[in-house]
């Protein structure tokens, strides 16, 4: 049985050098190194495979038929390298992508898009989301996140700056006041994300202060919640990310802007640093790049 590389590289290698000691200084080996592999391939195999004196060395037709065979695997062996080294540097295959629903419609869609375009040979799977998947179970390649890594066999990369804020329309603030204390939020029509009616709304300012609401509306959608913002039913806790548009045109105006909220960074979230997939490493400097970019909110 033939399993032995380096003895069929060393072969290959004498024949074609002429003699083991040109081998061995070829493959930059002693030569009792080189000697011994031939030793083994020919005990392995049961046969001799060169006829050796002190003047000359010639393959025996059992050797010159392993030859030709031997140089053809050293080639394929050769071809597949490069072509592994090739994809090591080549943004191709199939990419994964998990994101928040929200976020990603609005951002995440034209960044893929882009860096599609750029790099034809790559495929990319975008799964929108807000449910925390386990990337080691889904088979995705990185997820993008608001907040902190928990998981200690992740590894997070953060992507760009995020804070959350309260608003709402100018129209609800107009018909029903303007608080200007967090305490105040409790006799205001609260807009709730999740399946509960109440929640803890967390500010810091020159005190932290909890708050404790209940929702005048309930909703399982971020988006939703966005919409009915929008339509003045209340006020929204939404990421600057999916609002900061909507306050700089002024169709939400941001309330309590002196008591800010606990901010949930924005991350990649991948399964490991190290040996990473060009398609992936390339694709999250690019999102790095792009999100930093796209920052222009300061509310």
């Amino acid at each position: 049985m033939i399993d032995d590389l380096p003895a069929l590289t060393a072969f290959a290698r004498i024949v074609s050098a002429g003699s083991m000691s040109a081998a061995a200084r070829e493959l930059d080996l002693p030569l009792s190194v080189v000697s011994k592999r031939m030793t083994q391939l020919e005990k392995s195999l049961g046969v001799r495979l060169l006829q050796r004196t002190t003047r000359r060395q010639a393959l025996t037709e059992e050797g010159a038929l392993l030859h030709a065979r031997v140089l053809r695997i050293l080639d394929e062996i050769e071809q597949a390298e490069n072509l592994l080294s090739h994809s090591r540097r080549e943004v191709s295959g199939l990419l994964r992508v998990t994101a928040p629903g929200e976020f990603g419609r609005q951002h995440i869609v034209p960044i893929v898009a882009d860096f599609q375009r750029q790099h034809p040979q790559l495929a990319i799977q975008l799964d929108l989301s807000d449910t925390v998947l386990n990337l080691l179970e889904s088979g995705h390649d990185l997820a993008i996140r608001f907040g902190s890594l928990e998981d200690s066999t992740l590894v997070a990369r953060r992507l760009a700056p995020n804070y959350r804020i309260a608003c709402a329309a100018p129209a609800y603030l107009a018909q029903h006041g303007t608080p200007s204390h967090p305490a105040e939020l409790t006799r205001h029509r609260c807009i709730l994300i999740g399946e509960q009616r109440r929640a803890e709304w967390r500010f810091h300012g020159e005190e932290q202060v909890a708050v404790r609401v209940t929702g005048a509306l309930v909703t399982n959608d971020g988006q939703a919640a966005h919409a009915l913002a929008l339509q003045a039913a209340g006020i929204v806790v939404k990421s600057i990310w999916d609002v900061g548009d909507d306050i700089l045109a002024g169709r939400l105006q941001r309330v309590l802007p002196a008591h800010s909220m606990p901010t949930a960074p924005l991350h990649a979230i991948f399964p490991h640093s190290q040996n990473l997939a060009p398609r992936v490493r390339a694709f999250i400097d690019y999102l790095q790049a792009r999100l930093q970019q796209a920052w222009r909110w300061d509310v």
